[in-house]
């Protein structure tokens, strides 16, 4: 199974419904709160140039917002 790293903050409405999606669909995953550590918030914006989460790694993939689509291409795709 890939490895997924979800860079999420506490109150994040897409954070939470991105979670939500992957456990739906049998997915396990890694969630670096970045208001907690600003050691993966500096991670999560070298990846992405992002400073908006969600942010999602998969594998190095990486997908900016809670987008099903995008999430399931990554997974499927090597």
């Amino acid at each position: 199974m890939k490895k997924i790293i979800i860079y999420t903050t506490t109150y994040c409405p897409w954070c939470k419904a991105t979670k939500e999606f992957l456990e739906k669909n049998g997915y396990s995953y890694e969630e670096r709160n970045v208001e907690e550590n600003n050691e993966w918030a500096n991670e999560m914006v070298q990846k992405s140039g992002q400073y908006g989460v969600p942010v999602i790694d998969i594998e190095g993939k990486i997908v900016i917002g809670f987008s099903p689509e995008e999430i399931m291409s990554a997974l499927k795709n090597e």
